[in-house]
């Protein structure tokens, strides 16, 4: 396992992860939903304001029950559009940003260790940091995000794999160190 699989895995997996964001995006719940409600309960309050907090039917002043009731539902309308749009920012900032990056990162260390003049052990122990870091991190985060497999959360976690990324970012650094050669022209 040297390069070559690294360029090959994060071909793979890139065309995974792209082929992905589609599916992530058409199983976005429908805010629009949660919009509408948020307008029909803002529509009493505003018109209450408006009225100077009178009851419509009746013309008299509003109590400060009924003033209480329409801002607890203008609040709850609100919270529950502001919580529909909480999985649009966990894909954006989670399992596609990563598994993208992670799967270039992959082609990016496979080139630079065809070139390297070090140990062939040394460039599969690279080479199998930066795979198994990405499956345990972006991975997961597919897993746990995208498919619904919280489980995958508390088996794997998340966090060995951005450690092992990070290790094998400091150890591609050392071997181009050691093992890139300035060639004369």
């Amino acid at each position: 396992m040297t390069g070559k699989c690294n360029i090959v895995f994060g071909f793979f997996y890139l065309v995974l992860t792209a082929a992905l964001g589609p599916v992530m995006v058409n199983n976005l719940p429908d805010i629009s939903a949660a919009g509408q409600s948020k307008q029909a309960a803002m529509a009493p309050l505003q018109l209450a304001a408006d009225s100077g907090f009178e009851n419509q039917e009746t013309l008299e002043p509003m109590t400060d029950g009924e003033i209480a009731r329409a801002n607890a539902k203008a609040l709850l309308a609100l919270n529950a559009q502001l919580n529909s749009l909480v999985p649009n920012t966990a894909i954006k900032g989670g399992p596609h940003a990563h598994g993208n990056l992670e799967a270039l990162l992959n082609i990016a260390v496979g080139l630079v260790l065809l070139v390297l003049t070090i140990g062939t052990r040394f460039k599969q122990a690279i080479s199998a940091i930066f795979i198994v870091g990405t499956l345990l991190h972006s991975g997961v985060l597919y897993l746990g995000v995208v498919f619904g497999m919280g489980w995958a959360f508390t088996v794997l976690g998340t966090g060995i794999g951005p450690i092992l990324i990070l290790l094998g970012l400091v150890l591609a650094g050392v071997a181009s160190l050691l093992g890139l050669k300035d060639k004369a022209v």
